[in-house]
């Protein structure tokens, strides 16, 4: 009687078996990496109030906390990484994680602080860090009356409103801006001239 060979594994059936293995083996640790990378938090600086574009940076403006960032860490601010001279290049809203593209150096900025009075008040919900703009209604017959409002600068930051005190209370609003400093020439020539001023929103009404 003749007996029965056992058939033989083809090769390939092997090779892609182990291939299969190998993959699965990566596909596992790429995972483990993965999830250890975001696991591992760094130290980074959050703003603790709003920051305005153009503000001198201090290390008491920020706190520090643990987020895990994993290769971009390096793309945000660090404890000991606030140096004197840096500004904020843009508003840093409370809250935010810190990049470092967010800061620039005080040679560089281009914008500066001025102190204006809006003659009607200002909307609700403008604060620090607000942008607004900047309107006017130029002064006629010798300061009795006034010209059609226009804007004069578009784009302004509020850096603080100012709380009116005694007499001061009873006419407007005072706020600091942050304005470009070709603009200074503008606005300084509007409140000497006796134009009344006002701040709107930007994207009010829209």
């Amino acid at each position: 009687m003749a007996s029965l060979s056992r058939p033989r594994r083809a090769f390939w059936g092997d090779v892609r078996f182990l291939v299969g293995i190998i993959l699965v083996a990566l596909s596992i640790t790429g995972v483990w990496l993965i999830v250890a990378a975001s696991d591992h938090a760094e130290p980074v600086l959050r703003a603790n109030r709003t920051i305005t574009q153009g503000e001198a940076l201090a290390s008491g403006d920020f706190e520090v906390v643990e987020v895990g960032l994993g290769a971009l860490a390096d793309d945000y601010l660090g404890p000991g990484d606030v140096e004197s001279g840096r500004i904020a290049a843009r508003t840093l809203p409370e809250g935010e994680i810190v990049p470092l593209s967010a800061l620039t150096d005080a040679e560089r900025s281009r914008t500066t602080t001025i102190v204006i009075e809006s003659s009607t008040g200002i909307p609700e919900g403008v604060q620090t860090g607000t942008v607004v703009e900047l309107w006017q209604a130029p002064a006629i017959d010798d300061g009795r009356a006034y010209d059609a409002p226009r804007i004069l600068v578009t784009d302004v930051i509020v850096h603080d409103v100012l709380e009116a005190d005694g007499m001061l209370a009873d006419t407007g609003t005072r706020l600091e801006i942050v304005i470009d400093r070709a603009d200074v020439a503008d606005v300084l020539a509007a409140l000497t001239g006796g134009s009344a001023l006002s701040v709107v929103p930007v994207g009010a009404g829209s």
